[in-house]
């Protein structure tokens, strides 16, 4: 039988590695200014979940993930994310939208899955700033040299 910290390390570790995988995706995206869009959206949704709840955040990132290419990065990532998870309480199942499973949640579902998405987000954050750099910080690093 599986300790519970051992348990809780494989987690992390999944989350670390689909993380990891999306910042990847991050870095592919076309504009230099989407990628740093990614960027700070990365480090800035966990602090909208905290202010506005996670169904307000959801529903804000989806509002704009047409317009904004990094966004709909977040949002599809998102989608996946949750869709993935063992013992989700979200269903996605006959192509409903993320926004709508979440803000459809019951309110222990809902803490669930917040919990989960800021676990993400705090893996997401940390890769997204390491793999995407400012042209200008690229120049300082190549100057210094």
């Amino acid at each position: 039988m599986m300790s519970n910290t051992t348990h809780i390390s494989k987690i992390e570790q999944g989350r670390a590695e689909f993380a990891y995988k999306y910042a990847i995706d991050a870095t592919k995206m076309a504009k230099e200014e989407d990628r740093k869009k990614y960027r700070a959206y990365a480090k800035n949704v966990p602090m909208m979940i905290k202010t506005n709840g996670l169904g307000a955040t959801i529903a804000f990132i989806f509002s704009r993930k047409d317009k904004e290419s990094a966004y709909g990065l977040l949002y599809k990532q998102l989608t996946d994310w949750l869709s993935q998870k063992q013992k989700n309480p979200i269903n996605l199942s006959n192509d409903k939208p993320l926004v709508e499973a979440v803000v459809t949640l019951n309110s222990p579902a809902y803490r669930a899955v917040t919990a989960e998405v800021l676990a993400l987000f705090s893996w997401l954050r940390r890769f997204a700033e390491g793999l995407i750099q400012d042209e200008e910080d690229h120049k300082k690093e190549e100057s210094a040299s």
